[in-house]
């Protein structure tokens, strides 16, 4: 079985101290957390000791992506030029070793135009495989018309989008998950919870304000099994006739839309998506190096969760090998 992991992160130093010197409403809660302990030596590292963590695990590729927040709480005029060191860079490691890595370009989304330009520039020149994005920038939702030539290039090349969870706006962080105990605070508006009503909502507002209607080759992916939006997806088929869309929402998500884990390596959670989404739309992902699952346990999960040689190979590999030979290059 070749498995493939879609969410393998890495941050080069270059990016994160920039990051942490923002101003702190600006500042996302991932970086500070992320280059604590070993975790930062594990970003940086894009050869000898990535290799061998993901034999650990029992990964064969990792598709690298910049890690949260990716460029887009920067400036714009720095984020794009980060953004183009940064594809450039991963280019330079897949050509070095394409028998270990693939990767997602990053984009400076607060320049809609120089974003989309360099996704173009990194899909057809350096042989990236479509992009990881954030989400919203700053007030602005994904959705929000600035940010439409992006999705239009992305749409125009089939290159999908990886839709990566951020931390919530400031008043969101005070409305939902703050007079909890301060240590709690910022876990419960991350990966406790917050990140994931983040990014489904970024994603329902997609599919809603007829992005999808409009690009019928637009792809997205969306880790942790769908956040949370998945799991109450025929629900949101009643706001169908208000955003006058001719089919039903959950249909645009079984038509435009792929899960990955993101490391939550549930079998429940991978019955339901497989239900829900049907096994076409399901790839791996094991969220490096934020969650391990060492002793080989990224293919032990495969191999013990019942499935079918052939389904078990669609989710390992398959399934995102047809999405990647689908890009206009």
């Amino acid at each position: 079985m070749k498995l493939i992991g879609l969410e393998q992160h890495f941050a080069p130093p270059e990016l994160v101290t920039p990051c942490l010197g923002l101003d702190p409403s600006r500042q996302d809660l991932a970086v500070p957390r992320s280059t604590r302990d070993d975790k930062e030596r594990m970003l940086f590292d894009l050869a000898d000791a990535r290799i061998a963590a993901m034999e650990e695990v029992g990964t064969d590729v990792q598709v690298l992506s910049l890690t949260s927040p990716g460029v887009q709480t920067l400036d714009p005029e720095q984020a794009v030029l980060l953004a183009r060191s940064v594809n450039d860079l991963l280019a330079t490691t897949v050509r070095h070793r394409p028998d270990r890595f693939q990767a997602f370009a990053t984009l400076p989304f607060g320049a809609p135009e120089e974003a989309s330009r360099d996704l173009e520039r990194a899909v057809v020149e350096l042989d990236l495989n479509g992009a990881m994005v954030f989400g919203r920038v700053g007030a602005r939702n994904m959705d929000h018309p600035d940010f439409r030539p992006i999705l239009e290039v992305a749409a125009r090349l089939r290159a999908p989008l990886y839709l990566h969870p951020q931390t919530p706006p400031v008043g969101v962080r005070e409305a939902y998950y703050q007079g909890l105990d301060e240590g709690m605070e910022g876990f419960f508006a991350t990966s406790g919870i917050g990140w994931h009503y983040e990014s489904g909502m970024q994603a329902a507002r997609l599919v809603l304000s007829g992005a999808f209607e409009r690009l019928p080759d637009l792809r997205l992916i969306l880790g942790h099994w769908g956040e949370v939006v998945l799991f109450y997806i025929e629900r949101l088929d009643i706001l169908t006739p208000m955003a006058k869309l001719p089919r039903p929402v959950s249909e645009y998500f079984k038509s435009n839309i792929w899960v990955t884990p993101s490391g939550l390596l549930s079998p429940r959670y991978m019955r339901w998506a497989i239900e829900v989404m049907g096994v076409e739309r399901i790839m791996f992902a094991t969220d490096y190096p934020f969650l391990m699952a060492k002793g080989h346990g990224a293919r032990r999960y495969l191999e013990e969760a019942g499935l079918s040689p052939k389904d078990r190979d669609r989710i390992a590999c398959g399934n995102w090998e047809a999405l990647v030979a689908d890009i206009r290059r």
